[in-house]
């Protein structure tokens, strides 16, 4: 992913449907609430950052109880179908998404296997299969090229 602009702010905004979107010296805040369900979140977008010894791209989202982080987000895909935006952190073996909704809601998975995003779902238990689901939303831009075991469940 080339370097995540205003323009690409303003796009997840849209799609969250944003109460507010800043743009603060390093980075985008955005605004996100529920009010029929007494619910906020702020997601906060680091275009490029230190992060250790090298610079990549930061996702954090506060809510009320709780407080993540996407390290080296490679790319986001947005649904507006779903109303929602999925941000990816992937290596060589594993996939990690933030997925942030309308709803001022949102889910994490974390080092899931890269072949399990084309697994047939129908094999899997729920607990597993939900992950596969939610990330094969970022299907498109994911980097095909990086190696993975493509094991699929007995």
């Amino acid at each position: 992913m080339n370097k995540f602009t205003e323009e690409d702010a303003k796009r997840v905004s849209a799609v969250l449907k944003a109460e507010k979107i800043l743009y603060e010296s390093d980075h985008y805040r955005i605004r996100i609430s529920n009010q029929s369900e007494k619910r906020v979140l702020i997601l906060e977008i680091y275009p490029e950052i230190l992060l250790g010894k090298a610079r990549g791209m930061l996702v954090v989202v506060y809510t009320g109880n709780s407080h993540l982080q996407i390290h080296n987000c490679s790319g986001y895909v947005v649904s507006e179908e779903l109303g929602e935006v999925t941000f990816v952190n992937e290596t060589a073996e594993n996939i990690s998404g933030l997925v942030v909704e309308q709803g001022a809601s949102c889910s994490l998975y974390s080092g899931i296997d890269r072949s399990l995003i084309s697994s047939d779902f129908t094999r899997l238990g729920v607990e597993v299969m939900l992950s596969g689901v939610a990330l094969s939303l970022a299907e498109e831009i994911i980097d095909q090229n990086k190696p993975g075991d493509v094991n699929e469940p007995d």
